[in-house]
């Protein structure tokens, strides 16, 4: 999710962290007031900040998670989501995306325009 929609879709976010609590993630931290604010990362490129929205631990591992919602802007959501893919390969953790019902094919077409093909979304309705 990029920054101009976390305000609007807030009760999505909530959603997904209490999805994420009962499947035994702890330590979550997300973009969110009432919670810790993950780590955030810079994109040399272009000097953006680039923060996941949800990071937890499950089984001693670190994983990060992107909402994926239907955007206006979604070069900017694909070049978060190279990043944060990246990132995670880099430090041996584990990246994956959230999407809600209304969102499948918006979010199957970013991941196949990116060459994602191995990343199934966690599809919460």
């Amino acid at each position: 999710m990029i920054k101009p929609q976390k305000e609007e879709h807030q009760e999505l976010l909530e959603k997904s962290i209490e999805h994420l609590e009962a499947r035994g993630f702890q330590n979550i931290k997300a973009d969110m007031d009432g919670y810790e604010t993950p780590k955030s990362f810079i994109k040399q490129s272009t000097g953006n900040s680039v923060t996941p929205d949800i990071t937890a631990i499950k089984n001693g591992r670190k994983y990060l998670f992107d909402l994926s919602l239907k955007s206006d802007a979604p070069t900017l959501l694909k070049s978060k989501w190279l990043l944060l893919d990246t990132l995670s390969r880099m430090k041996s953790n584990r990246f994956r995306i959230i999407t809600f019902r209304g969102h499948y094919k918006f979010t199957h077409t970013l991941l196949q325009e990116l060459n994602l093909n191995n990343k199934q979304p966690i599809k919460i309705t």
